[in-house]
């Protein structure tokens, strides 16, 4: 054990924190809560998890370093009692297609194991159970079923199909065997036989013929093994009387048909594997394939009209020199509607032909001399999609590809021999597809249908399956199935997938920093996490917790509150202590909580324009058939527990038809009948949870486009005109203007070998990121490398009388942000910073009145205080009857709704459904809704 009972944090200045003392309590539920951007992650993150990972990377030699890259040391003066760290952080999700829940957390590794060892095999030609002998066990068979009896042995070398095997024939006589059988006839191998090419045949050798008694045992038994040798483990027994045919195998095999499956391996049952993954869509379960409803979108167009969207309106080229020449042979022309163009002749157009046609009336010369086949606009448009030089021809191509359902496999990823691999009835794929409560209900029953094989076998493996399903069932995600794609995970999911494997490998003394596990869970599964945090601290781990929740903070064993405020004016440790003496403090977050402060209730719902979108028919995912009606010119929550179908709806169906219809987006809706009302509105806004980019080079300033602005202002200066400076001469990102020496960033990385990269104001330019010459030209005094050091509040005063740069920085004002500066690093900025700058961006482009606002629990990162500001913005934009509508599982967003919609009343399978649209007062008298029940508390 560690002498100190505490974590000693010394002298932390790391990005905004001001030279802080801290001590957290070892094995104990710690919380760090605050504003956001008041030094949260830059404490928790950036000083304690950077210093725990170089003190790790600092045990191995100095040769393997080098290797691994080196960690930046962390500017604090002192930590000690750090145990090892595991962060648990939201941006660690794997957007690998391939990954899936089941691979994450290792549960399908488990379930491979488990099929390759006890599952049993079934023919998918005849749905029978497979066999497999031992040589000794064939030879009895034989002798039970032929005994006295004339027989054929023979080798299985073809089946079904084509080809003339004159080489194959020629082998089998140079090995000595006179006869095979082809096709069901024996037939004498003579010098040169072959068959007819173009038909599916079936051949076995011929090994030997003999009587089944007691004194050929030996030959019976040397047969049976050169037929098992030259059939790859297959053997075929022919009564010679009867014709009766039966197969036996060392393999497992079909007893009616032949047909054997290799022995399952655990990649048998692996779509990552070309041992089990589908041959068509490589194991993904989908593949692109053209969409003939984009190609053709209206059949009663004609193709001069630009009918067929890829070739556009008729002009003189040879691709519609082409179409004439086939219009002539099928007696149409161009004019004609394309629903009236004969079908074959459609065909050729699409598809293409070898056929040859001839051209007439073109440029090209004497028509007598041109007769030319035609590829298809399909294969064109298929040619530039796997195009590997243009991405422009590629980005072109991939408006008429969709991705659809793979019809090998139906979307289930292997191999059709690796599904017909069943314990008690289901294929892995079948379980696969389960919700993990009902895979978990399975599993509790599965033994009493095991044999006592089978459970032998499988006892450890279940053992360790059921465990795991138990830690995700905990963590509240047990609307999830094992095949669900990583790529749809929020970040608040993938945090929980990876604290259920965590408090599964049962490690201990190691200190957990986890970055608001809460984002996405409904109130209801927030007790299911918080005793999950326990069972990881009484396992004797110590918990580290950066969020804002209110039960999570009360339940904490102890609580840091930073603050006071955000930026420089945070970075300070208001409180630290336990959640009891914090509800006697003044910090922000203690008002909250003790409810001195509070978001206020609206005295009077706004009633909307009157004017609706009617979505009808939603069936995606776990959607059940809904009709849903969104009132216009009002602020819209979306509720429901965690899988319910809120993203489902919103941001799968109704968010990529508005896409479509303004902006001709390419991602498809999931599955619905019609939409009406859209004419109500002139655009669609989304803000989802996508990070800004992730480069120093990335800044406030550089995303909202304001620096665009501000460099087009630099440019006017009567200096620049004088200079001849143009905009360009102000990006730090394009050489002219920039500091050489930094390349514009600042900072200069000075390598240090076996040590980390160290990065130094660059001397040239002393960080102001421009040569000598363009920090010449001033504006009121200040350069370009002054304003992108001020905060946002100050370049709001110094560009009040800009009109084309002032509203893009007073939305960033709006949102709470005025305390960041224009050039501040995108990696310094915290999740929430990183959020709002986001939303300020969408905020500051000019609304209709006639705007449609779709969020995505914007309040992820944020403070109390925090998102009684964001609602202002919200409200101010509804105000103007522009409608905003929000996935929130926050009871002082839900509160403050003009309408809400809940769906319900479980997650996965038994959500999807509809529960309540209506007013915050009357959702309260659902009895079905969980959200009411939580609701209730905020509106008494």
């Amino acid at each position: 054990m560690l002498e100190t009972e505490n974590i000693d944090v010394l002298g932390a200045r790391v990005h905004n924190l001001k030279n802080i003392d801290v001590s957290i309590p070892r094995n104990q539920l710690s919380v760090i809560t605050g504003l956001s951007g008041s030094g949260k992650s830059s404490l928790a993150f950036d000083t304690i998890y950077a210093e725990g990972q170089r003190r790790y990377i600092e045990t191995f030699s100095a040769y393997a370093r080098q290797f691994l890259g080196g960690m930046e040391r962390p500017d604090v003066d002192k930590i000690t009692g750090l145990s090892p760290v595991i962060a648990i952080e939201q941006k660690t999700t794997n957007k690998n297609p391939r990954s899936t829940v089941g691979t994450i957390t290792e549960l399908y590794d488990f379930l491979r194991l488990l099929f390759a060892r006890a599952s049993v095999a079934y023919s998918y030609e005849t749905g029978e159970k497979m066999v497999k002998y031992t040589d000794e066990q064939i030879i009895d068979l034989i002798y039970n079923k032929f005994n006295e009896k004339r027989i054929y042995i023979l080798a299985p070398v073809v089946k079904g199909r084509k080809g003339h095997y004159k080489e194959l024939f020629e082998q089998i006589r140079k090995k000595g065997f006179l006869y095979a059988r082809v096709d069901g006839e024996i037939v004498e191998l003579l010098h040169g036989f072959k068959v007819d090419r173009y038909k599916s045949h079936t051949i076995e050798i011929l090994i030997d013929k003999l009587v089944v008694d007691e004194v050929g045992d030996k030959r019976l038994k040397e047969s049976i093994q050169t037929a098992m040798k030259h059939g790859k483990g297959i053997t075929m027994i022919m009564d010679k009387d009867s014709g009766e045919v039966k197969y036996y195998s060392r393999l497992l095999m079909c007893p009616s048909t032949g047909l054997s499956y290799n022995t399952p391996a655990p990649h048998s049952f692996s779509f990552n594997s070309p041992h089990g993954a589908c041959p068509k869509c490589k194991g993904l379960g989908q593949i692109s394939a053209i969409d003939i409803e984009k190609i053709i979108p209206d059949d009663s167009i004609s193709i001069h009209s630009g009918g067929i969207v890829p070739l556009g309106k008729y002009k003189n080229s040879l691709i519609f020199w082409q179409i004439e020449a086939i219009a002539r042979k099928y007696n149409f022309d161009l004019k004609t509607a394309i629903k009236d163009i004969p079908e074959e002749a459609l065909s050729i157009i699409l598809d293409g032909s070898s056929e040859t046609f001839k051209l007439e009336n073109t440029p090209l010369g004497s028509s007598s001399n041109y007769f030319l086949s035609f590829d298809g606009v399909l294969k064109y448009i298929s040619n530039q999609e796997n195009s590997t030089t243009s991405k422009k021809a590629k980005k072109w191509a991939e408006q008429f590809i969709k991705t659809t359902l793979c019809p090998t496999c139906e979307g289930q990823r292997l191999k059709k021999e690796s599904l017909y691999f069943r314990i008690h009835d289901k294929n892995i794929t079948d379980l696969a597809q389960m919700d993990l409560s009902l895979l978990s209900e399975w599993f509790s029953e599965v033994e009493a249908h095991l044999s006592d094989k089978q459970l032998k076998i499988a006892t450890e493996v279940l053992k360790e399956i059921r465990d795991r399903l138990e830690f995700l069932l905990d963590v509240g995600l047990e609307y999830l199935s094992l095949n669900r794609s990583s790529v749809s995970l929020s970040g608040g999911e993938s945090q929980r997938i990876r604290l259920a494997t965590q408090i599964g490998s049962q490690l201990v003394n190691v200190l957990y920093i986890l970055d608001e596990p809460s984002i996405g869970l409904h109130q209801r599964d927030n007790q299911k996490l918080i005793h999950s945090l326990r069972q990881l601290r009484d396992s004797g781990n110590s918990v580290v917790v950066v969020e804002h929740d209110k039960d999570m903070i009360q339940s904490a064993d102890y609580v840091v509150d930073m603050g006071p405020f955000a930026g420089k004016h945070g970075g300070e440790v208001v409180f630290a202590g336990t959640p009891d003496k914090m509800l006697k403090g003044n910090s922000l977050t203690s008002q909250y909580i003790n409810g001195e402060k509070e978001i206020q209730v609206p005295a009077e719902r706004r009633k909307g324009n009157g004017k609706t979108i009617e979505l009808t028919g939603c069936k995606g995912n776990n959607l059940k058939n809904v009709d849903i009606s969104f009132p216009l010119g009002q602020f819209i929550c979306v509720t429901g527990v965690s899988g319910s179908g809120k993203s489902s709806l919103i941001n799968g169906t109704l968010q990529p038809i508005l896409s479509q219809h303004f902006y001709r987006s390419v991602k498809d809706p999931l599955s619905y009948d019609k939409l009406t009302g859209i004419e109500h509105i002139d655009k669609v806004v989304e803000v989802n949870q996508a990070p800004l980019g992730k480069t120093p080079r990335s800044n406030p300033a550089t995303y909202t486009n304001v620096f665009g602005d501000i460099r087009k202002l630099f440019e006017k200066l009567p200096e620049s005109l004088i200079r001849g400076y143009k905009a360009g001469r102000f990006s730090f990102n394009v050489k002219g203007g920039r500091c050489e020496t930094c390349q514009g960033a600042g900072v200069r990385a000075i390598e240090m070998n076996f040590l980390p990269d160290v990065y130094v104001h660059c001397d040239e330019c002393n960080g102001k990121r421009y040569n000598r010459e363009t920090l010449e030209v001033r504006y009121k005094g200040k350069s370009i490398g002054d304003v992108l050091d001020m905060t946002i509040n100050q370049a709001v005063k110094f560009f009040e009388n800009i009109p084309s740069i002032l509203p893009k920085l007073k939305v960033l004002q709006d949102v709470g942000l005025g305390y960041i500066t224009l050039g501040q690093p995108s990696t310094t900025l915290s999740g929430g910073e990183s959020q709002r700058v986001k939303l300020a961006t969408e905020l500051a482009k000019r609304d209709t009145g006639q705007t449609l606002y779709i969020l995505d629990e914007p309040t992820t990162g944020l403070h109390f205080e925090d998102i009684r500001v964001l609602l202002e913005v919200l409200d101010r934009l509804v105000n103007k009857g522009n409608t905003v509508i929000v996935i929130e599982h926050n009871m002082d967003v839900i509160k403050v709704a003009d309408h809400i919609i809940d769906i319900g009343p479980e997650g996965g399978r038994n959500g999807g459904r509809i529960l309540y649209s209506g007013t915050p007062e009357e959702l309260v008298k659902c009895k079905e809704s969980f959200t009411a029940k939580f609701l209730k508390e905020e509106l008494l």
